[in-house]
């Protein structure tokens, strides 16, 4: 894949004048299929890479010392009547057009030269100067006007798309929208992909289709940074991407910069492809100065990259493992494992900080549904020498949290270890799983559960999309579920507290908030609804693992 770009500073013409930036000029190409041209019957010589050199202006002159008089972008129209015959001085001539920056030479036949003479296009060709030749005389009048309505069309076409564009992302700015989908306009503006990347070339926020997610990110930072010394590269040469490179544009303010954004290759656009990108930095400018120190870029960002996994948003494994690697998730030879936080508020910033005290990192997500606030996914990748037994669980847990107070509230579900990206999304769901258990444990925290301790929370995991199984909670707890539904009641719970204290209805009704009088009341009424005894060691068996597989689709 090509890499190549631009940043920093105003965006310009190869050579500066002051004049429309360059990207919306029509290109030497665009010029060529032009009537009053192709009435020429043009031919090009030499040059072809060229072709796509933009045209300020058309410039008429036979003189051979003309280039003192030209600025650069100029295209040359002439029929060559005072240019010299000493094969040195033609040389000399078209160096001096292409020092001076001309996009290219169209030549008449016939006046002053039968063939393109030699001298001339051996330099043009050194130089990479595009020569046109006309086989048929034109009037250099008609050509004159045809090219420079040309430039000025579109030159106005374009200031009309730049006033609605930055109209566009002005709005989109003043009403505090956020990076993703500041992004995902700016790529459906630019019909291209567009990544937001912070400073340490992290993707923040793509607006990229699915199947190109993979090789994409794969290895993201390496072609990030790329990107960026080719950009370099091409401004010590004041040269501007072309439509086939990649365009990044800082989105910086007050001499603080946060990141960049990145255009994939794609259609031009009216206002031009470097200035509508530029629209979308500004927004995002203005959005990152109204946070203030809070990173919501990658708080958003990483939240929403969990919330995708456990909601299947995507396409394969493999782009989304390396759309994960991509915002800072390292996954290939990582234990990884997924984590839901309960009992207290987790910060994002709180997360990672944990995370890296470890020598890992850490993403987190929003509460899985079904879950009490406060709550929170994880999915933490530590490196492989570093695993989560409980006093490292504990550490971590106490440095999610600000306060002892709140430590002593955490609950941490924890999945079982994963090595690979389906892996972990299937330690992710086990690890909501027993979020859902709705009774906090006695004493003073953190606590702790985890997967391999419930054998029955890894079963359900490993066959959650199997229907028998969907069909069997269904089933069971149909009747609670319809009483539940229709009378705002809480017969699921309390079924869900005796199952927790097998043996010990005194703990449940606690476990219910109810009293012992209430709780009896309710479990006979479930008992009539289900028509089952609920001491019976094989219906309680049956009810839970219903239970369990309502909770993971989370219910």
């Amino acid at each position: 894949m090509r890499v190549d770009g631009a940043r920093g500073g105003a965006h310009q013409t190869d050579r500066p004048t002051g004049r429309a930036p360059h990207e919306t000029l029509p290109s030497l190409r665009d010029v060529l299929a032009l009537t009053a041209v192709k009435d020429g019957l043009p031919e090009v010589v030499t040059g072809e890479t060229g072709l796509d050199s933009r045209v300020r202006w058309l410039h008429v002159s036979d003189s051979p010392g003309v280039a003192r008089l030209l600025d650069g972008g100029e295209l040359l129209l002439t029929t060559g009547s005072a240019w010299p015959d000493d094969p040195a001085e033609l040389r000399d001539l078209a160096l001096s057009l292409s020092d001076v920056g001309v996009a290219g030479v169209i030549l008449e036949l016939g006046t002053r030269f039968a063939q393109t003479p030699t001298g001339f296009v051996d330099a043009a060709a050194e130089r990479g100067l595009a020569v046109i030749v006309l086989h048929r005389e034109v009037k250099f009048v008609t050509l004159t006007q045809a090219v420079h309505s040309r430039v000025i069309s579109d030159q106005t076409e374009a200031l009309l798309a730049r006033d609605e564009v930055r109209e566009r992302f002005t709005a989109l700015a003043l009403r505090g929208s956020p990076a993703d989908y500041i992004v995902r306009q700016l790529a459906q503006t630019l019909g291209a992909p567009v990544v937001l990347e912070n400073r340490a070339h992290e993707v923040i926020a793509a607006e990229v289709p699915l199947a190109l997610e993979e090789d994409l990110f794969t290895e993201w930072e390496l072609r990030s940074r790329a990107a960026h010394r080719r950009a370099d590269q091409r401004r010590e040469r004041g040269a501007m991407p072309g439509a086939d490179d990649w365009v990044v544009v800082p989105v910086e303010a007050r001499g603080i910069r946060w990141g960049h954004l990145v255009l994939l290759p794609g259609p031009e656009h009216p206002a031009g492809r470097v200035a509508v990108l530029e629209q979308g930095a500004i927004a995002l400018a203005v959005g990152r100065l109204a946070d203030g120190e809070r990173d919501e870029w990658g708080r958003v960002s990483r939240r929403r990259l969990v919330d995708g996994l456990l909601a299947g948003r995507f396409a394969g494994a493999g782009g989304a493992a390396a759309r994960l690697e991509a915002a800072g998730l390292p996954l290939r030879g990582m234990n990884l494992y997924g984590i839901v936080a309960t009992g207290a508020r987790v910060t994002a910033e709180a997360t990672d900080a944990a995370a890296r005290a470890l020598r890992g990192r850490a993403i987190a997500g929003s509460a899985p549904t079904g879950v009490a606030a406060p709550a929170a996914v994880i999915l933490l990748s530590l490196p492989s020498g570093v695993t989560l037994d409980d006093a490292t669980a504990v550490t971590f847990a106490r440095a999610l949290v600000d306060s002892g107070e709140a430590a002593d509230r955490l609950v941490l579900s924890i999945g079982r270890p994963a090595d690979g990206l389906e892996p972990a999304l299937a330690s992710l769901t086990e690890a909501v799983g027993l979020a859902h258990a709705r009774q906090r444990p006695a004493g003073r925290g953190p606590f702790l559960r985890r997967a391999d301790e419930r054998p029955l929370v890894q079963l359900v995991t490993s066959l959650r999309g199997d229907h028998r199984l969907l069909d069997h909670g269904e089933r069971m707890l149909a009747p609670l579920i319809s009483h539940d539904l229709s009378r705002g009641g809480d017969l699921i719970d309390v079924l869900e507290a005796m199952l927790a204290h097998p043996g010990n209805r005194t703990a449940a009704a606690s476990a219910s908030h109810l009293s012992r009088s209430v709780f009896y009341q309710r479990i006979a009424l479930i008992e009539e609804l289900l028509a089952v005894d609920l001491d019976d060691g094989e219906t309680q068996t049956a009810l839970h693992l219903a239970l369990l597989v309502r909770r993971a689709a989370g219910r």
